[in-house]
């Protein structure tokens, strides 16, 4: 089975940036649709964005003109790029392949002063 690695989360200040980073093994690549999803605590599961193995995107509303998910095919990597980062960004990040059933650990971004 697919394992998934996410990287790149820490502390950032509000307006601040990070790229956060998911890495797939025992795949060359994925034909799969694939996603980053967060949760803080109390707070159920939300989808962030979607990537299609085309490059399609989705994402939801509180994030859009901020987030921006990308994908590497040869690197079986998906990233996300979180620009603008407010105090309601911060939560544990996962990446996930649906079909698959498959999450990352969990990398978790906290956005304070």
């Amino acid at each position: 089975q697919v394992q998934l690695v996410e990287s790149g989360g820490g502390l950032v200040q509000p307006g601040g940036s990070l790229r956060l980073s998911c890495a797939a093994s025992g795949i060359v690549s994925s034909p799969y649709i694939m996603g980053w999803y967060r949760q803080s605590p109390g707070k159920p599961r939300e989808l962030v964005a979607t990537i299609a193995y085309n490059g399609r995107t989705n994402y939801a509303d509180s994030v859009k003109g901020r987030f921006t998910i990308s994908r590497d095919n040869a690197k079986s990597t998906v990233y996300l790029q979180m620009n603008s980062l407010r105090l309601e960004d911060t939560a544990v990040y996962y990446c996930n392949i649906r079909s698959l059933d498959a999450w990352g650990q969990g990398t978790l971004v906290t956005v304070s002063s």
